[in-house]
């Protein structure tokens, strides 16, 4: 065991404990013909652009601004924007350096269907990831933190049982057995700040008495870790099916086997 500089370990949600709702997004643009990756660019959240920027209804409701109904209307609208849409996607295209494809003349996205996809494949475990936790938090020597744009205060007024049958939320938005794997649950929905705010991260450090410097951040969009290495943190990316191998660099920069095989 070696001896490290990080006082904490912090996870993002989803992509990392759990599921990626990427992948409901990427299905959705296949079943409806939307070029690859078009709905990330037009909800701002895979580009280091600033168009909508913090305005956009996905933003608005992972700082609780904006109620679950409402938001759908507004999801869609944003969504279905293909003015703005298609220059952003093409700029994208020029980032990476790909071909851009024929772009749509008109898109109508049905906001309520996609968060609906998106949150039922959100409700999935990462096994690599939960045992890392596990592990981590049997050796007590780092907070275990949860950092997320998150949706806990998706209305103020209940919401109907059929709708959070829809949504995979009968256990509610955040389900308590995701929050009893953290010493702290930073929401941004209920903090009124969201990822890459650097004031989040900062409320997340605050709270639990450590520097930036002191932690290790894991999330799987780029732009997040790079507000978050702005202030100092320790950064790992976590890609779509890449949880094992980030373990295997989390257990690395630790100096704790979050990967081997049990002691008998």
């Amino acid at each position: 065991m070696a001896d490290t500089p990080f006082k904490a370990v912090i996870f993002d949600i989803g992509g990392v404990v759990v599921r990626s709702p990427f992948i409901a997004i990427a299905r959705y643009e296949r079943e409806h013909r939307i070029p690859d990756n078009y709905l990330n660019c037009l909800m701002r959240v895979s580009l280091d652009l600033v168009a909508r920027g913090s305005q956009g209804a996905w933003q608005k409701f992972e700082r609780g601004e904006l109620q679950l109904f409402p938001f759908y209307k507004e999801f869609s609208k944003d969504l279905s924007d293909t003015l703005n849409g298609n220059m952003w996607y093409r700029e994208y295209c020029q980032r990476k350096n790909i071909t851009c494809p024929e772009l749509p003349d008109s898109l109508n996205v049905d906001g309520r269907q996609l968060f609906g996809m998106m949150m039922r494949e959100s409700t999935q475990y990462d096994r690599h990831i939960l045992e890392a936790i596990r592990r981590i938090r049997s050796a007590g020597q780092h907070k275990i933190i949860a950092l997320t744009n998150n949706f806990s205060r998706a209305s103020d007024t209940p919401i109907p049982p059929s709708e959070l049958d829809f949504l995979g939320w009968k256990d509610g938005a955040t389900p308590d057995r995701l929050k009893a794997l953290f010493d702290d649950f930073c929401d941004s929905s209920t903090l009124g700040a969201r990822k890459p705010e650097p004031r989040f991260y900062l409320l997340a450090c605050e709270r639990n008495g450590f520097q930036p410097r002191e932690a290790i951040f894991l999330d799987d969009i780029g732009l997040n870790l790079k507000a978050a290495r702005g202030l100092g943190m320790e950064t790992i990316h976590v890609p779509i099916g890449g949880t094992l191998n980030a373990v295997k660099i989390l257990e690395k920069k630790l100096g704790l086997d979050l990967t081997g095989s049990p002691k008998l």
